[in-house]
């Protein structure tokens, strides 16, 4: 404090520039002139523990200071480009499907199930049991994403293809797809797009169990057909496929958190490949009927998974949820499980054609999917509200 007085004090002596134009300062006494010789380092001390200081106060102070961005090794990058490139990766799947049957429809029904659940048990190595309960805080979010599902969707199926003129297999086909739930390929894109993993996961089950009703119900009352549903079957594969795994993945999670932090960086492109493997294979099954049949499905199945991603997203906004749960409910509306749909078409309908609208949308509702996903992250979300606080 002395030595900021005295710097004040001496400032007020400091000769200026008009003073030595007239050759006054060489008339100061001597004292003075030494005197501000010897405040001239002192001055530059006192400036110097100064700026030290604001910084200190900056560091100190309640406001919060940015994070230092974390730095991503050569590894992570590269498995983030990977990521990204999705969308690229389920074309490039559906291209061979249909070039090349051979090299994808080796995935049997029983290889298909098990890369189901492995795609599970790779979200549920991202996910604790405090995150489901959050989200069982507010059940209007999963009501919201089961009305979509289960509304909105087949009504859009059934009025585009009346609209569109389709003939009644196609037609038929397109309800059928439009009524079937949420596929487990949703559950990655969420991961990707920064969505919330455990509330897709949950819609997901949710809409998968209340299939064993609602699909052949709505297909009978918009396709006029009733598509018998095996009640015990889809509940013991979504045990087994949905619940079992996600419930290994998420106690791994809580009791070997080391080892589980170390593989989850590679969790998305695990998920990416085992995505495209499952929408390339039902392309391969029916590549012929897709050659001769498909390019009159591109607009309306094109136009029922872009209506559905935006239904979903702007009804969520429209009663208030987050941009995160937006984001979830969007993915969950728009990425049905089409496999399911192309198997009842193929086990119980005769005609072939009625299995290609679920074929086509497996390719649309991946590419939609993974397009939106791989959008949404380079779009973090910062600072919104939570919607699972109790």
């Amino acid at each position: 404090m002395a030595a900021m007085i005295t710097c004040r004090t001496m400032q007020g002596i400091r000769p200026t520039a008009h003073a030595v134009r007239e050759g006054r300062i060489g008339r100061q006494p001597p004292r003075i002139v030494r005197a501000v010789k010897h405040v001239q380092p002192l001055r530059t001390k006192v400036e110097d523990v100064d700026r030290k200081t604001t910084v200190c106060r900056a560091a100190s102070s309640d406001a919060p200071v940015p994070a230092a961005p974390v730095e991503k090794t050569g590894f992570k990058r590269f498995v983030d480009v990977l990521t990204t490139m999705f969308p690229v990766w389920v074309f490039l799947g559906a291209s061979i499907g249909i070039a090349k049957p051979s090299m994808v429809t080796w995935l049997s029904s029983d290889l298909f199930t098990l890369g189901l659940g492995f795609l599970m048990l790779s979200m549920g190595l991202t996910l604790t049991f405090d995150d489901f309960k959050k989200c069982l805080k507010n059940p209007g979010t999963i009501g919201v994403g089961f009305l979509a599902q289960y509304i909105i969707k087949p009504v859009l199926g059934a009025t585009i293809a009346r609209v569109l003129h389709l003939s009644p297999p196609l037609a038929t086909g397109l309800v059928l797809v439009s009524c079937c739930p949420g596929g487990q390929a949703s559950n990655v894109a969420t991961y990707i797009a920064h969505g919330n993993v455990a509330l897709s996961v949950l819609m997901t089950t949710a809409s998968t169990i209340a299939a064993i009703f609602m699909t052949p119900l709505l297909t009978k009352l918009l396709a006029g057909q009733l598509v018998p549903v095996d009640a015990v079957g889809l509940a013991v594969s979504t045990f087994q496929v949905v619940l079992v795994p996600t419930l290994i993945g998420v106690l791994s999670n809580e009791f070997f958190p080391k080892v589980v932090k170390k593989i989850t960086p590679v969790l998305p492109l695990v998920g990416v490949i085992i995505t495209t493997m499952l929408c390339a294979s039902p392309v391969g099954q029916v590549s012929e009927v897709l050659k001769a049949q498909g390019t009159q499905l591109l607009l309306p199945v094109g136009i029922l998974h872009i209506a559905a991603f935006s239904l979903g997203y702007f009804i969520s906004k429209f009663v208030g949820f987050s941009e995160t749960t937006a984001r979830t409910v969007s993915i969950e509306t728009g990425m049905q499980s089409a496999a399911l749909g192309f198997l009842l078409a193929q086990q119980h309908f005769a005609d072939p054609m009625v299995a290609v609208p679920s074929a086509v949308s497996v390719v649309f509702m991946a590419l939609g999917g993974a397009a939106l996903a791989v959008y949404w992250r380079g779009k973090p979300v910062v600072g919104e509200k939570d919607d699972f606080i109790a």
